[in-house]
C-alpha cells in the first residue's frame, strides 16, 4: 500500500505522514508548481499548472489497495473505480454509496456559481477535525 496526497491545498499533509511513518506506510504527494510541497519523509511529484493535471497524474499512478487522500469528488469517484480507500481532509471516506450524491452536490453548487450566488468561505480547521481525520486513517492502516 502508498498513501497517494493530493496536496493542493490539503490541510492534512503533516498528519498523513505522522500515521503513515507509524505504519511505515510510504508517502507520495502530488502537487502543481503553485503549491510546492516537500517533506522529508515522502516522494514528491510536481506538475504543470493547469486544470486537473495533479488529478490525471494521481490516478494514473493509484493502484489497487492503495489509499488516497483528497477532497475533490470528481478524482474520488475516478480513485474508487481502481478499488483504492480514498477519504478527504474531514475524515469522510468516500464509497460507491456516498459517491453519486456528493457529485451531485458538486453539480447544484456550480449551477449555482454560475447564477451568481457566492457560498460561505470554510470555517476554520478544528482540533476535532484533526482528531477524526486521524482516527479514520488509522483505521485504514490498520485494517491492512
Amino acid at each position: 500500500m502508498t498513501i497517494l496526497i493530493d496536496a493542493d491545498g490539503c490541510p492534512v499533509v503533516d498528519l498523513t505522514l505522522q500515521i503513515a511513518k507509524r505504519f511505515g506506510v510510504p508517502v507520495v504527494i502530488l502537487c502543481d508548481t503553485a503549491h510546492q510541497i516537500e517533506r522529508e519523509d515522502a516522494q514528491t511529484l510536481v506538475f504543470d499548472k493547469g486544470s486537473d493535471s495533479v488529478d490525471f497524474a494521481l490516478v494514473n499512478r493509484v493502484k489497487p489497495g492503495d489509499a488516497v487522500v483528497t477532497q475533490d469528488y470528481g478524482l474520488a469517484s475516478m480513485c474508487l473505480a481502481k478499488r483504492v480507500r480514498v477519504l478527504n481532509q474531514n475524515s469522510l471516506e468516500y464509497t460507491a454509496d456516498n459517491i453519486d450524491a456528493l457529485m451531485l452536490r458538486r453539480y447544484e453548487n456550480k449551477k449555482l456559481l454560475r447564477a451568481g450566488k457566492h457560498p460561505k468561505g470554510s470555517p476554520k480547521r478544528t482540533k476535532e477535525q484533526d482528531e477524526a481525520f486521524v482516527a479514520t486513517l488509522t483505521d485504514i492502516l490498520a485494517s491492512v
